[in-house]
């Protein structure tokens, strides 16, 4: 049942909490907000933040910041350390500094993976991704930095190069968001992997028995096709694989992947070209994977996790994304291959990522310059 004591965002709050200004930084500091009965402390800002991933075995985090920057912070502190050894990106628009996250054996091995947009010739961008061994005795730092995966083609302008990381939940698959680049036709294109989900091995070469495996080079390592821009990806506790996806005006969406699938972009959409031009629907193409849940108005979405923990123990299994444009989280509940909408929580903000912790408590970071870290736990 939903907690009648959160409420819903009504279309006129979904516009404000799209277009508003960042709330000012106050570290340490527990507001009372719509979110009755949970307890929010602001407790560290970090600058333009994208993504944020706990190390398993430890209290400590990584944060990435959009200008190129990798933050170590440990639970509880108001201040990071700068993690040395990290590659320059190509900043500007949605590009830079993208995901993170821990290796399947890191604490065995240290090694976690990283995705940024790096430079191409003739003013083109392409997404990547790397992975290094993270080093914590002495100054924090990377080692053994390598470039293991590329978005191809790269192409010109600064948008939609989505790169983010999901490893299986038995570790031996890494699967990688490769965005559109606001180019929309490649989504459609099998000799390139630009609005793709790929399947690789940990070491970035193809998985074997992916759908295109016998064509060789890129498109050996395409899973699905037909996405747009994928912000969050993430295996249900069921081991089945979700993504979530931007919309152009309207039709942001979740989707349940499966392999060798073609969720229908630029074909079809819940939305329409930014211009106004009509799309036609999802519905019109049977024979295109549909999306389980189609938002209109958007939510805008920054990443999704699926919640395991104990401290909410009423959400065990569902989908939480970190929403732009609707200002906070948006939980799912996920039954097999349905999906259902059954909640919002208001932060006031935009709300770029969302990670759970290992205490199971949740921490997001607000988009944008000196965006907040954000804990929220039950209100005792």
């Amino acid at each position: 049942m939903t907690n009648p004591l959160l409420r819903s965002l009504s279309p006129f709050a979904l516009l404000l909490a799209s277009c508003g200004a960042p709330i000012s930084a106050q570290k340490a500091e527990l507001v009372e907000t719509a979110t009755t009965g949970l307890s929010v402390t602001d407790v560290a800002t970090f600058d333009e933040p994208w993504a944020m991933t706990f190390l398993p075995g430890t209290d400590l985090a990584l944060v990435t910041e959009k200008k190129g920057r990798l933050k170590l912070w440990r639970e509880g502190e108001a201040t990071s350390s700068d993690v040395a050894g990290v590659p320059p990106v190509a900043y500007g628009g949605q590009g830079g500094f993208g995901d993170v996250v821990a290796a399947p054996d890191y604490v065995s091995s240290g090694m976690i993976y990283l995705s940024w947009a790096e430079p191409g010739e003739g003013d083109t961008r392409g997404a990547v991704v790397g992975r290094a061994r993270l080093v914590l005795d002495g100054k924090p730092r990377l080692e053994g930095l390598t470039v293991i995966w590329r978005q191809h083609p790269k192409v010109s302008g600064k948008g939609h190069y989505s790169h983010r990381i999901a490893f299986s939940p038995d570790g031996q698959y890494l699967f990688i968001t490769s965005g559109d680049r606001q180019k929309m036709t490649p989504a459609q294109d099998l000799t390139g992997n630009l609005g793709k989900i790929v399947r690789l091995l940990p070491d970035g070469t193809p998985a074997p028995g992916n759908p295109l495996a016998e064509k060789g080079g890129v498109p050996a390592q395409i899973w699905s096709w037909g996405h747009r821009n994928l912000l969050g990806i993430a295996f249900s506790p069921d081991g089945r694989l979700w993504d979530i996806e931007h919309g152009p005006a309207g039709g942001d969406e979740i989707n349940l992947v499966e392999p060798g699938r073609n969720y229908g972009w630029p074909l079809v959409s819940d939305g329409d070209h930014y211009d106004g031009r009509p799309i036609p629907r999802n519905r019109t193409r049977p024979d295109l994977a549909q999306p389980a849940i189609s938002w209109n108005p958007v939510i805008a979405p920054g990443n999704m996790i699926f919640y395991t923990g104990k401290a909410f123990p009423q959400w065990q299994g569902q989908a939480l994304i970190a929403a732009l444009g609707a200002g906070g989280i948006v939980r799912v509940a996920i039954d097999g291959t349905t999906a259902r909408e059954v909640e919002r929580i208001e932060l006031g903000n935009r709300i770029r990522e969302i990670a759970q912790a290992p205490d199971g408590t949740l921490y997001v970071l607000e988009d944008g310059e000196d965006g907040r870290l954000r804990h929220i736990a039950p209100k005792r």
